[in-house]
């Protein structure tokens, strides 16, 4: 059975290694927060300028100058720390971010990420930092669904909407598998509901399998 957005983000959640400086981009990515356990050690950092911040924030936990990067209330752990917005992007550009977890248009199988613009003449950019962090992070993670509204296939031989990064994606999670993506092409990790051989005949792109 194919998973849904916060079964997605607990299969992310626990592939983050312990420890790790994470930053999550805004939509669907945000979700993951909720599913980091107690003890893992890793940090979450916003592009607002915050680290180590917590899960969603509800009820009198809400406070409104206490925000992820997409607007969102949230909460704070123990030794959360803020900062300018430039300092924010410095530690995004500098490399220090182990993981980034972000949406997309589009993933080409060796790693090319579209996100930032669907190209059509009425679409509205939402450039961000999803630029910085595609560069930056060591390892970039994509959340998204594996077709669009259309039934298109999102994951590509080649992107066809303009680019955010290059050979910048290590790894895509859908509702329907999870994919590792990089020079050798695209190799599907898990599937959910739905067989490797099905999956060929659903994408146009050559698929190998752990």
């Amino acid at each position: 059975m194919a998973l849904n957005p916060d079964e997605l983000a607990a299969v992310i959640a626990r592939d983050i290694p312990p420890y790790s400086y994470v930053n999550l981009g805004i939509g669907r990515p945000t979700r993951v927060a909720d599913h980091l356990t107690p003890g893992s050690g890793v940090v979450l950092h916003t592009e607002n300028g915050m680290l180590n911040m917590g899960p969603a924030a509800a009820g009198e936990q809400i406070d409104t100058d206490l925000t992820n990067a997409g607007k969102q209330p949230v909460t704070e752990l123990p030794g959360a720390s803020y900062f300018h917005h430039a300092d924010s992007f410095m530690m995004m550009r500098g490399g220090h971010l182990d993981v980034c977890v972000l949406g997309a248009f589009q993933v080409a199988t060796n790693g090319d990420l579209a996100n930032w613009h669907t190209g059509e003449a009425d679409a509205i950019p939402a450039v961000g930092g999803a630029m910085d962090l595609a560069i930056g992070a060591r390892q970039v993670f994509v959340l998204m669904s594996l077709f669009d509204k259309q039934g298109r296939p999102k994951l590509v031989p080649q992107c066809t909407q303009p680019l955010t990064g290059l050979a910048c994606v290590s790894r895509v999670y859908t509702e329907l598998a999870v994919f590792d993506v990089g020079p050798g092409g695209a190799v599907v990790r898990d599937t959910f509901g739905i067989t490797v051989d099905e999956l060929r005949e659903r994408l146009d792109v050559p698929l190998a399998a752990l």
